[in-house]
């Protein structure tokens, strides 16, 4: 398939939340990686996309591709959800980086202003987040654990 018609699929699949259709887009061996959950291999990244496709119920996503070669691409995308947790509303403005190997994508680099974004998940709490670095560590094992939490209950 070639890249821009794989980033296309990749995210009209996510707006339309047809997870598997987009999962299906990921190589065997893809790496995810952005400010929230860090790095993940193919199985955790896969995991993190159900968990957050099923729990963002209001979830509407808008994309642009950027740029396309044979073996990447870039484009921006625009999630805006109800943050679960706190019940506040997140409107997050990404930009995607992909890597492409056998026609899939190898790697998944999303980046975006990650104090702004725990800003509008928590308000205030988000800015000692960001700022306070034990308060920092603690989310990001918190969030680890919600992903594993995840896993463990849809493997049952």
């Amino acid at each position: 398939m070639e890249t821009h018609a794989l980033i296309e699929k990749f995210y009209s699949a996510f707006q339309q939340k047809q997870t598997e259709t987009m999962l299906a887009c990921y190589h065997p061996e893809v790496v995810f990686k952005d400010p929230v959950f860090g790095q993940l291999n193919a199985e955790d990244a896969k995991a993190m996309w159900r968990m957050l496709i099923q729990r963002g119920k209001d979830l509407d996503l808008q994309f642009k591709i950027e740029a396309t070669t044979n073996h990447s691409a870039t484009a921006n995308w625009v999630a805006t959800y109800t943050f679960s947790v706190t019940g506040r509303k997140i409107n997050n403005h990404i930009q995607a980086n992909f890597v492409i190997k056998d026609g899939l994508i190898y790697r998944h680099t999303d980046t975006f202003d990650l104090h702004k974004w725990l800003y509008m998940a928590f308000g205030f709490k988000g800015l000692l987040i960001a700022y306070i670095p034990p308060f920092k560590n603690k989310f990001k094992a918190g969030i680890q654990k919600t992903l594993q939490q995840f896993k463990n209950k849809s493997t049952t």
